[in-house]
């Protein structure tokens, strides 16, 4: 027997965020349970952090880890954070 198990639906394991529009040749990277982020301009960089801290904390508050959480709430997450 396999040591994988069979996924019956698909599953959301982590983000990436990269910006694109760094000017100043400094690296940013920042890393989370949920997420990495890389490059972009401190504005933009700053605005993903921001993203990624208000989706994980809605996220603790529905009291599941990110695998076991639907496709359909990581979105409605995600929206929110963004707003």
């Amino acid at each position: 027997m396999s040591g994988k198990r069979k996924r019956t639906q698909p599953e959301v394991v982590g983000f990436l965020g990269v910006g694109l529009d760094n000017k100043d040749d400094h690296q940013r990277l920042t890393r989370s349970e949920n997420f990495v982020i890389v490059g972009g301009s401190a504005e933009t960089h700053e605005r993903m952090q921001e993203t990624a801290i208000k989706f994980d904390e809605a996220l603790e508050r529905t009291g599941k880890p990110l695998r076991e959480t639907s496709i359909e709430q990581v979105i409605e997450l995600f929206q929110r954070a963004r707003e």
